[in-house]
């Protein structure tokens, strides 16, 4: 399939004014167009947010039929659908259907005066779906009669510039039917693949791409012989697999975490320990190291080079979704290598203070996998 990239992507919200209020404000995104049952999408109201060449739909079901409601009512505010571009979606969506996706959508073609889209959907991962859209004309008009669009959305900061991946969570057992799943029925090819194990906690990770390169899901497993950790706690309060975080790349992060920051977004802290040996673990960094303690920015290394990246405490009650920001330095790899070291630095951290392992161990839980 003509795969071209992700096109968008939709989360399904409680309440979509609420949670465009805190991508406009806090993340940096516009307002860019809006729908509802007036605009023909009966059962829900959508916004569209765009920052850069992120393309993001929040939608809120308006009946206890719509879909996103009884999204939200199982997994809370989450990444319901990644569209993704491609040159025929018809026969992408017949392609697929042959190939053992799950049919959910049939073609539809949307028309407007100077755009035309078809769109159709088929199932992903857990309640997961993926869009494919083909676009023709005004690449403006999103969503031609049903998404109009806003004049006064707001200024575009382009802190962020693209989507760089989704991590997504699977339940145990299911990561290796999963990787097979893209490869037999969407055409990815596996890239990497790595199990990480710190303080008793273990998963397993294989990533995914097509062939385009501009659609990359980590695949993340616990390993039910290990000690709960981070992932099996998503798979809890998620209630089954989903999206953990959206990747977005920043050409800039230190800029990007300063202003993001400023305006109410919170990140994961650091401990201040992890970056005493930090140039001796990764090289020499481009970037004032007391600047990137001051922000709690991590870097990692790989044989093309480094990255810098940081995580968002979740915005959402269930304490699932979040963000991650990362400036791709040449690595193509994902940070792994910041889990042991995090740990490790709480380890010194706590030693210092007198701790005890067995309560440092304790205490580290929510660092690993």
């Amino acid at each position: 399939m003509d795969i071209r990239g992700i096109d968008h992507i939709e989360l399904y919200v409680g309440d979509a004014r609420q949670a465009a209020f805190y991508f406009g404000t806090a993340v940096g995104f516009t307002l860019l167009g809006q729908g509802g049952p007036e605009t023909g999408l009966v059962g829900q109201r959508s916004l569209l947010l765009g920052q850069a060449d992120i393309r993001m739909v929040l939608t809120t079901g308006l009946t206890a039929e719509h879909p996103a409601s009884g999204y939200v009512a199982r997994h809370g505010d989450g990444i319901a659908v990644v569209a993704v571009e491609v040159g025929d979606a018809a026969g992408a969506y017949a392609e697929l259907v042959a190939r053992g996706a799950t049919p959910v959508t049939p073609p539809r073609t949307w028309t407007g005066a100077d755009a035309e889209v078809v769109t159709a959907e088929v199932g992903g991962f857990g309640d997961v779906l993926h869009r494919l859209v083909e676009r023709r004309g005004d690449r403006a008009d999103f969503l031609p009669g049903a998404i109009e669009a806003t004049p006064a959305g707001g200024t575009d900061d382009r802190l962020l510039a693209e989507i760089d991946h989704l991590a997504v969570c699977v339940p145990p057992g299911q990561l290796d039917d999963t990787v097979a799943h893209y490869e037999r029925v969407f055409g990815f090819a596996q890239i990497f693949e790595e199990h990480i194990e710190v303080a008793g906690q273990a998963m397993n990770s294989k990533v995914v791409q097509d062939a385009s390169g501009r659609v990359t899901l980590v695949l993340l497993e616990p390993d039910a012989g290990r000690r709960p950790g981070q992932i099996d706690a998503f798979l809890t309060e998620h209630h089954g697999a989903g999206v953990q975080h959206l990747g977005l790349r920043t050409d800039d992060i230190v800029g990007a975490v300063g202003a993001l920051g400023a305006r109410g977004v919170r990140f994961a802290g650091t401990p201040a320990a992890y970056y005493d040996d930090l140039e001796q673990r990764v090289g020499k960094i481009d970037a004032p190291l007391e600047r990137l303690r001051d922000l709690s920015i991590l870097v990692d290394a790989d044989h093309g080079g480094q990255l810098l990246q940081i995580f968002t405490e979740s915005m959402h009650v269930r304490r699932t979704l979040f963000l991650e920001l990362i400036e791709r330095r040449g690595a193509r790899t994902f940070g792994s290598g910041n889990i042991k070291a995090l740990y490790e630095a709480k380890e010194r951290e706590l030693a210092v203070a007198g701790v005890t392992p067995a309560v440092a161990a304790g205490t580290a839980q929510g660092v690993g996998a």
